[in-house]
């Protein structure tokens, strides 16, 4: 491990999602250390995600909702892989559990973690957990669609498996979780 002195951190943006300020040192390839640098830090906190497998479809579940921070450059609504929020004591098999019910609707069996990663470690703390999930119709146990205390209104999106291949080499896709996954799940697939 190289060394790397924080010489002063401190919150200056405390809301639904946090922004750290800090003034560090690292260590170079060198050998020697930096000069003292600013660095900003969003603190989003950790999160889940899935791919889910209808096994008695073969098709693949998604998630439309509405994302602002897309609007700007993009569509506004976003297809996805099933994610949310690690909530604070909660353990990410948990917190996968718990978003595919409230927002696919299906009560799972077993999760099956693929890999954990940063989204953006230039600027965010936040990393994801990724998992597989295989789910079948006996196990749908209402129709999803989110919380609307959390004011989610989200579409459930059921995709065929050529269909999704189709749309992840047409680039129809732009959620990295959900290209990452993808790529994961039609590399399996094409293994077996």
């Amino acid at each position: 491990m190289k060394k790397v002195d924080v010489l002063r951190r401190k919150r200056v943006f405390d809301d639904v999602f946090k922004i750290d300020e800090a003034e560090v040192r690292f260590e170079l390839r060198n050998g020697e250390m930096s000069p003292p640098v600013r660095r900003l830090s969003f603190e989003r906190g950790d999160s889940v995600a899935a791919i889910v497998w209808r096994r008695d479809t073969d098709a693949l579940l998604f998630t439309e909702q509405f994302r602002f921070s897309t609007l700007a450059e993009g569509p506004g609504w976003l297809l996805e892989i099933i994610a949310g929020m690690i909530d604070a004591g909660e353990s990410a098999d948990a917190a996968i559990r718990r978003e595919i019910e409230e927002e696919l609707g299906y009560r799972i069996d077993e999760v099956i973690p693929i890999s954990t990663f940063y989204l953006s470690p230039g600027g965010s703390s936040e990393r994801i957990s990724l998992f597989f999930v295989e789910v079948s119709g006996t196990q749908q146990v209402s129709d999803g669609g989110g919380l609307s205390t959390e004011h989610e209104d989200i579409r459930v999106v059921t995709m065929a498996r050529p269909d999704a291949r189709r749309a992840l080499d047409q680039q129809q896709f732009a959620d990295a979780k959900t290209i990452i996954g993808l790529q994961w799940f039609f590399e399996r697939s094409s293994r077996q």
